[in-house]
């Protein structure tokens, strides 16, 4: 199985597109819904997170894992992959979404000026700025921390007037930059990407951050056959949250477009 992790309910995201994408895979989804947001935790806190989801998707049987959560992508994902699994996991393979949209990013731009959203801790993590100068040394690159759309997002409140309020206030300073290209460095993000799309007006082109990864995931997978062959094929796919709340369900099956059995996961404290 692939398994994918996320602080909540941004990672379906990514499920979303593999579905349309890859959709001979079976998939298995852990939402660290108790512990949300990640955002503002410090580093070490996030490690240790990171590690509890996914000692959790290999012990069900997971064979590869991508990290959905940027925060995590962004602060502890190398770390993970240099020390954390040759010890524990050897041969296993864990993947994160920074990459990916940056490499999607240096291709599309024209004026190689580039935005980026995402959380306080994404943003301070400064991975999409060294991610990104390392495809193009010409690239510049404008961030800016978005600390209230998860907590609206995860609440519902997409349409909200908050919500859009929010989004112009956060956007302005990157179109002021003449950016051309916005990665959403939240998978939550696009689940507004229809507003995002609106208020940053024609001239930016807005990544699908979904789309991204799983086309990522599918050239990887093309790269490797060695690994694609152990993938479990099938639909029965799995989902799990580590708090399961009626809003949690309502916006997954809202977001994924089917009714999905959502089940408990209890985490092994490290």
């Amino acid at each position: 199985m692939i398994g994918i992790f996320d602080s909540g309910l941004g990672g379906l995201t990514v499920v979303k597109s593999i579905l349309k994408i890859l959709p001979q895979y079976q998939i298995m989804y852990l939402g660290d819904t108790a512990r949300l947001p990640y955002g503002n935790r410090s580093r070490e806190l996030i490690y240790i997170f990171t590690k509890e989801a996914i000692d959790y998707l290999f012990k069900q049987g997971c064979t590869m894992i991508i990290i959905a959560c940027n925060t995590s992508s962004a602060q502890v994902l190398r770390k993970i992959q240099q020390e954390y699994l040759p010890k524990f996991y050897p041969g296993k393979k864990v993947l994160g979404v920074v990459r990916p949209l940056s490499e999607e990013a240096a291709r599309v731009t024209k004026n190689n000026r580039v935005g980026v959203i995402g959380t306080r801790g994404t943003i301070a993590s400064g991975a999409y700025i060294r991610e990104l100068e390392a495809q193009n040394s010409r690239i510049k690159v404008f961030q800016n921390a978005c600390p209230l759309l998860v907590p609206l997002i995860e609440e519902g409140w997409l349409e909200k007037t908050e919500t859009k309020k929010m989004l112009r206030l956060y956007l302005k300073p990157l179109k002021d930059k003449k950016i051309d290209t916005l990665i959403l460095g939240c998978t939550h993000y696009q689940i507004v990407f229809s507003q995002i799309v609106k208020i940053a007006s024609k001239r930016v082109c807005v990544l699908n951050p979904g789309d991204t990864v799983a086309k990522s995931l599918q050239n990887y997978l093309d790269r490797h056959p060695e690994i694609e062959k152990n993938l479990v094929k099938g639909t029965a796919h799995q989902y799990y949250a580590t708090e399961i709340t009626e809003i949690f369900l309502h916006n997954a099956q809202k977001w994924l477009g089917q009714k999905i059995h959502l089940q408990s996961a209890v985490i092994e404290k490290s």
